[in-house]
């Protein structure tokens, strides 16, 4: 937790499914990927109960689509620290990926800053730089839309983007206006459906009784078009689930999905 900081207790939730061997899993934390003036930006990385030091594994990096500034003004904590993030990691470690979540102060730059350092030291990482997803919830799913569309997007096998803002379509501006509101990046301003990789699997959880205004809506659009245009997606609808429904909506269907999540990722990251 960052020094000084009263955290909020939402900074503080976990994710409703914790199965066995998620705390044997093994954490490196705090490793530069990228110096900066302003002092080094760091990853903590997460690995798998038992995994040799030779392995080249699959990983899923955790996408912050705010600066670090916002999430500790509003929440007493970096992104990395959250027990949202926290917890996902060793839920993807102990499914036998290495989950990676760090620290930004400028959303973009810094994402494409950390994919470059992990495929560089892929081999020193453990990880096999061939077999990389992307993962992000709400404000954050517009920038790793963004890192998709990308040319330089070596690697990147699939995303999990739950409950998240998606792209403006059909004129609308409601992800522009909740981005300048909430503070998330929106590298995807101009951006269609048809900029995404067409080979690239994407898993797209709904929480249909989601409140964020718009949010919604901009996912049964972009639902819409992408089958339009034979994106590979799956797609789960938490009918009864409010947002942040892995961290709030304590039942069954919640963790039965949140199992899904981890399955799609496996699959979808998983040797040829």
């Amino acid at each position: 937790m960052s020094q000084g900081a009263q955290q909020d207790p939402i900074a503080k939730k976990v994710v409703v499914y914790q199965p066995p061997g998620v705390e044997a899993v093994t954490v490196r934390r705090d490793l530069e990927y990228r110096s900066t003036d302003a002092g080094a930006l760091t990853m903590d990385l997460y690995y798998p109960p038992g995994s040799a030091r030779d392995a080249r594994l699959p990983a899923v990096v955790f996408v912050a689509g705010y600066p670090d500034l916002g999430f500790q003004r509003i929440l007493g904590c970096k992104f990395k620290e959250m027990g949202s993030c926290t917890s996902w990691g060793r839920l993807a470690a102990a499914s036998g990926l290495v989950a990676i979540a760090y620290t930004n102060r400028e959303p973009a730059a810094d994402v494409h800053a950390l994919l470059q350092y992990v495929r560089r030291r892929a081999a020193a990482l453990g990880i096999d730089a061939d077999r990389i997803g992307l993962w992000a919830s709400s404000g954050n799913v517009p920038l790793a839309l963004s890192v998709l569309m990308q040319e330089d997007r070596a690697g990147l096998k699939c995303a999990v983007l739950c409950y998240g803002y998606m792209l403006d379509l059909d004129g609308s501006t409601w992800v522009a206006e909740a981005a300048k509101q909430w503070g998330f990046v929106n590298p995807c301003v101009g951006k269609s459906v048809e900029d995404l990789p067409p080979e690239t699997p994407l898993f797209i959880v709904r929480a249909g009784r989601d409140q964020t205004p718009h949010l919604n809506e901009t996912l049964d659009r972009f639902l819409v078009q992408a089958l339009r245009c034979n994106v590979p997606i799956a797609f789960a609808n938490h009918s009864e689930a409010p947002h942040g429904f892995d961290l709030f909506h304590d039942s069954e269907t919640s963790r039965e999905i949140i199992k899904q999540t981890l399955a799609f990722l496996r699959f979808h990251l998983s040797a040829d």
